[in-house]
């Protein structure tokens, strides 16, 4: 105590509007903080209150939210947008965003929270989710990028008529773009819009490599790969360094004359594996056929393989698979069955001749009985599987088995659950699915926007068999 004022307490004038708090609450808001700073002034213990021009009722949220570690009731009368410019204001964003985010993905009670829709076209033609919940979304050619509060954080126009593929390859805003209709990888930074480099496929020793088309991209920590397919067919995955957007390797090469050797639709880099992972899916008249690959990147060598059908690899020979997506947290790979409609999973760590397991649900009401469906799509994410039957939303939530391990993969270690309402369902056929921080996004087949799918404030319910 100081001449019987406490030295804990400090008043602000905000915008004309009175608060009485203590040094230690906007101490809160962490040292790099305005509000920190205006803490340590010395003179915060007299009569006269320190003076911010800003708006004094959402300063009365960001108060509240620093005493409380929650936002208030009140918050609602302002967009997140709003709140997320005064947060930013007084250097506490992150509280704010630790407030904000949703719930942990859980897919039993996910339910769709809003339709991304960006300007000028709406048709989603590639996303790619980001780890913190945010999303790059390709319509046209236009690149649109909404940060972790789905806030619109501006837009690029590339060169390209059509974006097919995209991939968020640096901490930096560099993305990786990609057309089926025009030749190339191209390199975008998002901070300026311009374009930093472009990749093609050249073989001078062989005219029939020109003009090479990209069907996928991932990265690694040091490197784009990109699965090129020329007009002949020739087809292969470029190895690119990140710093110097220069291909370093060229992994395998081959004539897509089947498909058993077709280009990859889908690329996946497993890290704590070391392995790029491919599939390839071709479907017509006699059926869906295949192929799974992983390739060591560093000798460019095969690690281990599967065709459907015809690799003998499968215990349900002709059953191929419709969709294949890997878990590179749980090393674990699940496929869709193209005629049965049936889920597998695999453990990366134990491949062999089969090593799928057929998950099978014990609920009647809810198994499977209609066989494949013409679409289907499956996303790993979160310990869970999404599976999109036409234009239908499920997934398939692990449960405790006794005597199994955390990651034993038995028949019965997933539970089935619809997520989606008929409302829901009508939309449209789902063409992609993928997770980013807590969130779930889905695309739609001639359906605007991006449906983005969230765990309600009540999540947390536990699942009765």
């Amino acid at each position: 105590m100081e001449d019987g004022i406490s030295t804990d307490r400090i008043k602000l004038n905000v915008g004309g509007k009175l608060f009485e708090t203590t040094v230690s609450t906007l101490q809160s808001g962490g040292p790099d903080s305005l509000l920190a700073a205006l803490s340590n002034r010395q003179h915060h213990s007299s009569s006269t209150p320190i003076f911010i021009d800003r708006d004094p009722e959402i300063f009365s949220v960001l108060l509240s939210l620093l005493r409380t570690n929650r936002l208030p009731s009140t918050s609602r009368r302002f967009t997140d947008q709003e709140l997320s410019d005064e947060a930013s204001y007084y250097g506490i964003e992150s509280h704010l965003k630790s407030a904000m985010l949703p719930n942990p993905l859980s897919g039993i009670d996910a339910a769709i929270v809003s339709t991304i829709r960006p300007a000028s076209d709406g048709f989603v033609t590639a996303f790619t989710a980001i780890d913190d919940g945010s999303v790059w979304i390709a319509h046209g050619g236009q690149i649109s990028v909404y940060d972790w509060n789905l806030t619109h954080a501006g837009t690029v126009r590339t060169h390209l008529d059509s974006i097919t593929s995209i991939k968020q390859v640096t901490s930096t805003p560099i993305t990786a773009v990609a057309s089926d209709v025009a030749s190339g990888v191209h390199f975008y930074n998002f901070a300026n819009g311009r374009r930093v480099g472009s990749v093609e496929w050249i073989d001078r020793t062989d005219p029939r490599i020109y003009k090479a088309r990209v069907t996928a991209v991932t990265d690694s920590p040091d490197l784009v790969f990109s699965a090129f397919d020329s007009h002949h067919k020739e087809n292969c995955v470029l190895a690119i360094d990140k710093s110097t957007l220069q291909v370093t390797s060229e992994i395998g090469r081959q004539s897509g004359n089947s498909s058993k050797s077709t280009v990859p639709g889908t690329l996946t880099y497993v890290k704590e594996l070391g392995v790029l992972a491919a599939t390839a899916i071709t479907s017509g008249a006699f059926g869906f056929s295949g192929y799974i690959r992983l390739w060591d990147p560093r000798t460019a060598h095969v690690v281990w393989e599967t065709n459907e059908p015809g690799s003998g690899r499968s215990s349900r020979f002709g059953d191929s698979f419709a969709d294949v997506s890997f878990d590179v947290d749980e090393l674990t790979m699940c496929k869709i069955c193209s005629k049965s409609g049936d889920l597998a999973m695999a453990d990366l760590r134990k491949l062999g001749d089969d090593p799928w397991v057929y998950l099978r649900e014990t609920n009647p009401s809810l198994r499977n009985t209609s066989g494949g469906i013409s679409n289907s799509v499956v996303h790993c994410y979160k310990k869970q599987v999404f599976v999109g039957r036409d234009g239908g939303l499920e997934v398939w939530s692990r449960v405790a088995q006794n005597g199994e391990s955390d990651r034993e993969i038995g028949e019965e270690s997933f539970r089935r659950n619809y997520i989606d309402k008929v409302q829901d369902s009508e939309r449209g056929i789902i063409s992609k699915i993928e997770g980013g921080g807590e969130r779930l996004f889905v695309s739609r087949e001639e359906a605007e926007g991006l449906e983005v799918w969230q765990s309600s404030v009540f999540s947390g319910a536990v699942l009765v068999l």
